[in-house]
C-alpha cells in the first residue's frame, strides 16, 4: 500500500505496467497536429534555450581537463603527441558528449519536466483538462517527449564541437603540446560511424529521460512534498536507465 494505492503486482512490475500505458495513451488519441506541432516548439526551445549555456560549459571543460590529463601522461617518447587529439576526439564523441552531457540534462530538464507535471497534477489542472475531452497525456507529455528527441541530438552535436575546441584550448593554454599536433590527432583515423553512434545513443537518452520524467510527474499522487521526491526520483531513475541503456548500445552498435 503506497499513498492510498494498492499494487496487485511487485511496485517495480505495475510502475511499468503503469509506464506503457502512458505511452500507449499518449499517442492513442493525439491531438491535432498545429496543436501538438505548436506545443512541441514550446517545449524545444524551452528546453533547448535554457540548457545551451550549462551543456556549452561543461562540454568545453570536459574537453579541457581530457587532453591535459592524457598530455600529462603521454611520457613515451614513441607515442606521437598527435595521439592526445585522437584520443580526446574519440572519447568526446563516443562517450563524453552524448553520455555525460545527457545525464548533466536529466539533472537539469528531467527535474524541471517531473515537477511541472507534478505541480499540474496536485493543482488539479490535469484533471481540469482530462474534464475538457482532452487526451492530457497526448497534450502534456507527447510534445515533451518529441522535443527532448530534437532537442538532445542537437545539444550533443554542439558539446562535440565544444569539447574537441575546449581541447585545443587547453593545448595552446598550458603550452602541453602544439596546436598542430592537436590538430594532427583529432583529423587521424576518423570514422563517420562514430558520430552516428553518438546520436542514435542521444536519441535513446532523450526518450528515456522526457519519458521516465513525466511518468513520475504524470501519475503523482500527494501534495508538495511529492513533486520533490518525483523531481529527484526522476533524475536518479534516468541516469540509472542512460547508463544501463549506454552499455546495451554499445555492446550492439559497437
Amino acid at each position: 500500500m503506497l499513498g492510498g494505492v494498492k499494487y496487485k503486482y511487485p511496485r517495480p512490475i505495475s510502475a511499468f505496467g503503469r509506464f506503457v500505458l502512458l505511452m500507449q495513451s499518449m499517442v492513442t488519441r493525439p491531438e491535432r497536429r498545429q496543436v501538438l506541432w505548436e506545443r512541441t516548439l514550446e517545449e524545444a526551445v524551452e528546453i533547448g534555450a535554457g540548457s545551451v549555456f550549462i551543456v556549452g560549459l561543461v562540454a568545453t571543460f570536459i574537453g579541457a581537463v581530457t587532453c591535459v590529463q592524457i598530455a600529462y601522461n603521454m611520457v613515451n617518447p614513441l607515442i606521437p603527441m598527435s595521439t592526445v587529439g585522437f584520443m580526446v576526439r574519440e572519447m568526446t564523441i563516443l562517450e563524453l558528449a552524448p553520455t555525460i552531457i545527457s545525464i548533466v540534462l536529466a539533472g537539469k530538464v528531467g527535474s524541471a519536466i517531473a515537477g511541472s507535471l507534478g505541480t499540474m497534477r496536485i493543482t488539479e489542472q490535469i484533471s481540469a483538462i482530462d474534464a475538457m475531452g482532452i487526451n492530457s497525456a497526448s497534450y502534456l507529455v507527447l510534445p515533451r517527449v518529441l522535443a527532448s528527441l530534437f532537442v538532445f541530438p542537437l545539444l550533443v552535436i554542439l558539446a562535440m564541437n565544444l569539447s574537441i575546441l575546449g581541447g585545443y584550448i587547453a593545448t595552446q593554454l598550458s603550452g602541453a603540446m602544439p596546436g598542430a599536433d592537436y590538430i594532427e590527432g583529432i583529423r587521424y583515423s576518423f570514422k563517420p560511424y562514430t558520430v552516428v553512434f553518438s546520436l542514435i545513443k542521444s536519441v535513446v537518452f532523450a526518450f528515456l529521460v522526457s519519458a521516465i520524467s513525466s511518468y513520475k510527474g504524470y501519475t503523482l499522487r500527494g501534495g508538495a512534498l511529492e513533486v520533490g521526491k518525483a523531481s529527484t526520483a526522476a533524475v536518479t531513475n534516468s541516469i540509472i536507465s542512460i547508463l544501463l541503456a549506454d552499455y546495451a548500445l554499445a555492446s550492439i552498435l559497437l
